[in-house]
């Protein structure tokens, strides 16, 4: 993946996608794969905004069904399976477990009666991704981390887990392995119009401030949250900020979904990179979309939700860190934000350009598909649908389980710990094999770089020569999460900066910058 601007110049483009985040990335997959002549600018970092402040599911949304949204929920099952068997590295299955107490709004009976229809609309015919029933004791056994006063037994069913910004990665990729034109650190300035209809437009090259013209037959936003200060769009969004908090290992290998006390919502307990993942909150939001953060009440709202059921509290002091990302959904009325469909719809202005509103992440490529068919329809081409039940560019070609088996004899031979192999197959599917090559030519690139995260420095290195990184926050937070995962001193956020500096080509005075911008995340 090399970053080229001058790529954008001089071509009559199909289609111009702004915004990379899951939706214009599966949309800019999907286009190429049709033979569509296509561009994605971002005007940040691939994944960026909302599309890695997720809560790093693939899920059916079990919640949805209480608001009786079964198309939806179908909708999306459908998709969680088809990825579950495109892409083994990219999405893995993850169970759940559902306590009930005695005070349990949702009491055994309506539970179960909600997970048969779960597992109704998901037409799975894996036996193992059905739901179970587990007694008190055995429960508390699956769960110790649980408070057992007032448990009466509780249930586990199936879904499955991501890494959101590397989905993101993967599918630019494979766009711009299909022909596609992918640039980050390009913003859109304005859309360029003849007769009232949109040509294309101009973007700007943020890194060194180059502007240039992108003609096109047709554009699309998918601009997530900044379609909520769009002119046109602004009146189609309500926004809604959610937030996680990255805690200590509970030792879990399976997720937990509870509902918080004072008000109902539910949230969850999940298991990732060997920390856990603590959310989410969901409130509306008019602040700042340039600055979207924590607050400490979102913070307190989180662990009172999780301390009345833990056996022991979490602390403030023991949040490792935390994120937040805006969501936009289609506009309601409704009062709770949770109340408010996760469904996707797409508006076209009067200059004929493209709005996706709405969705998840689970089906975005579905949504995508539907943007690419409009588009596909206002060009007379007929080529149907590309992207679904298609293996990821990444996706190993030997049946996964085998493949998995003969990597992990690999990566054992070089010192790699057993953790660390497992994160790396799942961030890098086929292309584990080059990261252990280069352990092969240089044996200390297996250790980890922080103790209590399975993240290599073969990974590192592999990442900034390969993943268009352009920023040290690119690197240490999206490529790798370590920024969100591990509390870095501004010194170690030097010493990594120092190790890569060659490679982008960064002076003393550039990776001070570049620390300086990633301390608001370590600390």
């Amino acid at each position: 993946m090399k970053r080229d601007f001058s790529l954008l110049q001089n071509q009559q483009f199909d289609l111009l996608i702004c915004g990379g985040g899951i939706y214009g990335a599966w949309s800019a997959y999907d286009a190429a794969l049709r033979g569509l002549k296509v561009a994605i600018v971002e005007q940040g970092d691939w994944a960026s905004a909302t599309s890695s402040a997720s809560s790093k599911l693939i899920h059916g949304g079990l919640r949805y069904l209480e608001s009786y949204d079964f198309k939806l929920v179908k909708k999306a099952l459908a998709e969680r399976q088809m990825l579950l068997q495109a892409a083994p590295h990219r999405v893995w299955p993850l169970r759940f477990g559902v306590p009930v107490y005695a005070e349990s709004r949702i009491g055994r009976l309506q539970l179960k009666l909600g997970l048969m229809l779960y597992d109704f609309l998901a037409a799975s015919p894996l036996k193992k991704m059905a739901h179970r029933y587990f007694s008190r004791q055995k429960f508390s056994a699956h769960f110790p981390l649980l408070d057992t006063v007032g448990l009466k037994g509780g249930f586990t069913y199936s879904d499955a887990q991501t890494d959101d910004a590397r989905f993101v990665l993967e599918l630019i990729a494979g766009a711009m392995e299909a022909g596609a034109v992918c640039v980050n650190y390009c913003k859109l300035l304005a859309v360029n119009e003849a007769g009232g209809r949109a040509t294309g437009g101009t973007v700007k090259d943020v890194v060194n401030g180059q502007n240039t013209v992108v003609s096109a037959k047709q554009i699309v936003y998918t601009t997530g949250q900044w379609l909520s200060v769009e002119k046109e769009s602004e009146k189609w969004c309500r926004v809604t900020r959610g937030v996680h908090l990255v805690m200590p290992s509970a030792f879990l290998e399976e997720a937990l979904l509870l509902t918080a006390r004072v008000d109902g919502r539910v949230f969850f307990i999940i298991p990732w990179y060997g920390c856990t993942v603590l959310g989410t909150t969901d409130t509306d939001f008019k602040g700042d979309i340039y600055a979207v953060v924590p607050e400490d009440s979102d913070v307190s709202y989180l662990l009172d939700a999780a301390n009345h059921y833990l056996k022991t509290a979490w602390k403030k002091f023991d949040v490792i860190n935390s994120y937040a990302g805006l969501r936009v959904m289609k506009r309601s009325d409704k009062a709770s934000p949770s109340a408010v469909s996760r469904d996707w719809e797409l508006k076209t202005g009067l200059n004929g350009v493209h709005y996706s509103i709405g969705g998840k992440i689970t089906s975005a490529r579905e949504d995508a598909a539907c943007i690419v068919d409009q588009i596909c329809a206002q060009l007379g081409i007929t080529t149907s649908c590309a992207s679904r039940d298609r293996m990821f560019p990444w996706a190993p070609a030997q049946e996964f389980s085998v493949w998995c088996v003969a990597i992990e004899k690999q990566a054992s031979k070089y010192k790699v710990d057993e953790e660390s192999i497992k994160w790396l197959i799942r961030r890098h599917g086929k292309r584990t094999v080059e990261v252990l090559n280069s352990i092969e030519q240089d044996p200390a690139l297996a250790a980890r770089i922080s103790p209590a995260v399975p993240l290599i420095y073969a990974d590192l290195l592999f990442c900034v020569k390969h993943e268009m990184v352009v920023h040290l926050e690119d690197l240490l937070r999206r490529r790798l999460p370590l920024l969100i995962l591990a509390k870095l001193s501004e010194a170690e956020l030097g010493k990594l900066a120092r190790k890569v500096s060659g490679i982008l080509c960064w002076d003393e005075a550039t990776i001070q910058t570049e620390v300086a911008t990633c301390l608001k995340y370590a600390t």
